[in-house]
C-alpha cells in the first residue's frame, strides 16, 4: 500500500501533520495535499494489519492506524526512540538509512497538541530499487 500511494504521486504534496516531540513524526494524511480530490479520497481504505518480527526502534517506519485493529490506511510513522509497545500491533515495514537528522528537525519544530505549528510537506514521495546485499566470507 504504501509503495503504490508512493509510486502513483499520492503523498506528493502532503505534510507532516502530528509530531510527538521525542517520539514520532507522522505523515501520510492524504487530505493535507494541495492536490486533495475525490480520486485521492478513495485511496484511503482500510488495510490490514501486517506485524512483523522488525522492533519498533529509532528510525523504523510504519503504518499509523487507531487503537482498533486493521484501521491503518495511508497514514505512516517514523519513531525517533525505541517502542517496544508498539511491537506485534503496528506494521513495520521499513528503516530510514539516510537523513534521519531530518526527522530530528522536524520532531523539534514547534506543536500545538501534536500538530506542527508550520507542517513539513512531502514534495515528492520516490520509491527507489532497494541495494542488493553482498555477503563476503
Amino acid at each position: 500500500n504504501f509503495l503504490n500511494l508512493s509510486a502513483t504521486g499520492a503523498y506528493n504534496t502532503t505534510t507532516f501533520s502530528r509530531v510527538v516531540p521525542d517520539f514520532v513524526i507522522q505523515g501520510g494524511n492524504l487530505s493535507t495535499s494541495e492536490k486533495w480530490s475525490n480520486e485521492l479520497a478513495a485511496k484511503q481504505k482500510n488495510i490490514p494489519d501486517e506485524p512483523s518480527q522488525i522492533k519498533h526502534e529509532r528510525g523504523i517506519l510504519s503504518m499509523a492506524r487507531t487503537d482498533e485493529p486493521n484501521s491503518a490506511t495511508t497514514h505512516f510513522f517514523i519513531l525517533l526512540r525505541e517502542a517496544s509497545s508498539l511491537d506485534g500491533k503496528f506494521s513495520a515495514f521499513g528503516r530510514v538509512t539516510k537523513g534521519m537528522d531530518v526527522v530530528e528537525k522536524i520532531n523539534k519544530m514547534p506543536v500545538e497538541n501534536e500538530a506542527p505549528k508550520n507542517p513539513v510537506k512531502i514534495t515528492k514521495a520516490v520509491v527507489a530499487t532497494c541495494a542488493a546485499k553482498t555477503t563476503s566470507e
